[in-house]
């Protein structure tokens, strides 16, 4: 263009356009697919083309440049910028390479500020993000915060996955998040390209948990949360817990239910955004008697409001903590609740894919893990009928035939008492 870059050019600009300065060769300013704008200098240096980024229009500056040019980046601030740039270059310096060597200098500590930045809070959903955060300040960080990214060897992350074997589920999970912040790293060009270092550091084997609560145990709990309604807690936490009984839901799901998702005419739950994307859970009287029950927040989305902001309630943890020790339940998970949602409806004699449509699964082997539940009606079956043979055998008259004690079942289908 002719002219300098000025403010009405960089507003005027589209998306994917590149505004050149026709004053300072090299100086111009890139209009990114989404429409944010970056300033650039485009040099030669060692017989090389070079591209270096100078700063997002409108964004704070550095604070050795703000001193002295203003606090965000302009054109002329930019420009002023690019003017500094070149004549490093004419001294010989390479800005962008010394840039680059700068950025791969980092250390796994300040990497993790981009990575969360960039990748993790734009393309996580809300809960997978926090468990990131919480597992890189508290695992991640301390043990590996210090070295610096392109440095960072086999035995270094061996080491620390090793340090954690006592917790073979919290291991594994810091070892798939170091291994993708390095993978992120080699595709950001901060790491070396094909280091992989991750790649043969053994995962721990897990033990998958089959916590279902038996009838007597659901009983249990319905007295803990009568007493708990009759001690006045919290009314939110125990209709959610209620809830996720009924429902087979995620604690997430209910937690962040919207009433725009309540569809009582059709007795069903229309999740926006779950674990598994969209999906419409049908939802049985008592689930709908509670929804009902429940006054709603004018202004508020939210089935279950925050009392002091605008979110969604938060205080289900500490809730359940003390609702199971009254339960004498100590051990068992909210997550728990709804894998006995699913035994009850396995032992019924409910289909696997029919349980695995209620619980929301997209893949069938997911619901696999109630298979031996679903087989109980075949043990009774079995137990009749051999044990009826087995008194024919020992000419015992039919009607003084006493069946063989059936295969013991995890659960009654009897209604709770929640």
């Amino acid at each position: 263009m002719a002219g300098q870059i000025t403010k009405r050019a960089v507003d005027a600009a589209k998306p994917g356009q590149t505004v050149w300065d026709g004053d300072l060769p090299g100086f111009g300013m890139r209009v990114s697919p989404k429409g944010s704008k970056t300033y650039v200098l485009k040099y030669r240096a060692r017989g090389k083309q070079r591209w270096v980024t100078i700063g997002q229009h409108g964004k704070p500056m550095p604070v050795d440049i703000a001193a002295s040019s203003g606090r965000v980046w302009t054109p002329s601030a930019a420009r002023n910028a690019a003017m500094r740039l070149l004549g490093r270059v004419r001294d010989g310096a390479d800005p962008a390479s010394e840039k680059n060597e700068a950025r791969q200098a980092e250390t796994l500590r300040q990497f993790s500020k981009r990575y969360l930045r960039e990748h993790v809070e734009p393309h996580l959903k809300p809960r997978s993000a926090e468990e990131n955060k919480r597992n890189l300040k508290l695992h991640v960080l301390p043990a590996l915060g210090d070295l610096k990214v392109r440095e960072i060897t086999r035995d270094d992350v061996a080491k620390f996955h090793r340090s954690k074997r006592e917790t073979p589920y919290l291991a594994n999970r810091c070892l798939a998040l170091v291994s993708h912040m390095l993978s992120t790293a080699e595709r950001w060009g901060v790491f070396p390209n094909g280091s992989a270092v991750c790649r043969y550091v053994p995962k721990f084997k897990e033990q998958a948990r089959k916590r279902y609560l038996s009838t007597d145990e659901v009983k249990a709990l319905g007295r803990a949360l009568s007493d708990a309604e009759a001690k006045g807690m919290n009314p939110q936490g125990i209709a959610i817990i209620r809830l996720l009984m009924f429902t087979g839901a995620r604690r997430s799901e209910i937690v962040g239910l919207c009433w725009d998702e309540v569809d009582f005419e059709c007795g069903a739950i229309h999740f926006r955004d779950s674990k598994t994307g969209q999906k419409s859970i049908p939802i049985a009287p008592p689930a709908q008697a509670i929804l009902s029950d429940i006054e709603r927040v004018e202004g508020s989305p939210w089935v279950f409001p925050a009392m002091s902001s605008d979110g969604h309630y938060q205080g289900i943890g500490k809730l359940w903590n003390a609702i199971r020790k009254m339960a004498e339940l100590d051990d068992v998970r909210l997550h728990d609740l709804r894998h006995t949602f699913a035994s009850f409806g396995a032992a019924g004699g409910h289909s696997l894919p029919i349980i695995g449509a209620l619980l929301g699964h997209k893949q069938s082997v997911t619901t696999q893990r109630y298979a031996h539940l679903a087989n109980d009606p075949l043990h009774q079956a079995v137990n009749r009928i051999s044990g009826t043979i087995a008194a024919a055998l020992d000419g015992i008259e039919a009607a003084k035939v006493l069946e063989f004690q059936e295969q013991p079942k995890l659960h009654n289908t009897g209604q709770s008492s929640i």
